[in-house]
């Protein structure tokens, strides 16, 4: 079993900062990409930023600039730095893992979605 855990949401102004932290966790033998997507009321689930295992990031085009992704490959674990938050920015911030789990002698390759951590930006 595999468990995807994110902390650090929160409220803040405009312009302020906040930092999200997601921790996989459980019986992995290694994760390929990780991403966070964000969700806000009345709209689909979109992409904010990836990095794979290499350390490869792709950010989209609204957070260019402002947010940055890392991870630390030893603990299982992918970042958000956000700076310069806006009121758009406000949603569920969810993190992805792809993860290959290993137990017994066997491997398989899975999806696991964290439950998602709320950022408010608000004045």
């Amino acid at each position: 079993q595999v468990q995807v855990v994110e902390s650090g949401g929160g409220s803040v102004q405009p312009g302020g900062s906040l930092r999200l932290s997601c921790v996989a966790s459980g019986s992995i033998f290694s994760i390929g990409v990780m991403a966070w997507y964000r969700q806000a009321p009345g709209k689909q689930r979109e992409l904010v930023a990836r990095i794979d295992s290499r350390g490869t990031t792709n950010y989209a085009e609204f957070v260019q600039g402002r947010f940055t992704i890392s991870r630390d490959n030893a603990k299982d674990t992918v970042y958000l730095e956000m700076n310069d938050l806006k009121p758009e920015d406000t949603a569920v911030y969810s993190c992805y893992a792809d993860v290959v789990r290993t137990g017994g002698g066997w491997y398989d390759n899975q999806d696991y979605w964290g439950q998602g951590t709320q950022v408010t930006v608000s004045s």
